[in-house]
């Protein structure tokens, strides 16, 4: 079974996400912070197969979490989704981290379920 972590500091989006992924057969684990995310993938005996990751947050923000995932040669690999509300050409910066793909705010239920399901075949 695959295992997606969720990481948002707004407890509506995980679930929202939460949601819209209950269909898809895997395991959904939740953090509320950047600091909560890297500790869960550094001590989880099984890394996640794929991290949904909101780019604002409070402390730590989704793109330093990036970058700290992306430094780490054991976890450099890992699929990583952002969730974002900035315009398209904020996200530009993103792409200069290595990510996997863009949520765009509003959340569309069926382009999550197809970004997902895109990343964890192509990762299988």
């Amino acid at each position: 079974m695959k295992l997606i972590l969720i990481c948002d500091d707004v407890a509506d989006n995980s679930f929202l996400l939460q949601t819209i992924l209950s269909a898809e057969s895997c395991q959904i684990e939740i953090v509320d912070s950047g600091a909560g995310a890297l500790t869960f993938i550094e001590t989880n005996p099984c890394p996640p197969d794929l991290l949904i990751l909101d780019v604002m947050m409070p402390r730590m923000n989704g793109f330093e979490v990036v970058q700290n995932i992306r430094q780490s040669t054991k976890f450099e690999f890992l699929p990583i989704l952002l969730v974002t509300g900035f315009a398209e050409d904020d996200t530009q910066k993103a792409l200069d981290i290595k990510i996997d793909g863009f949520i765009q705010k509003p959340i569309d239920p069926d382009a999550v379920i197809t970004q997902v399901q895109t990343i964890l075949k192509r990762n299988s």
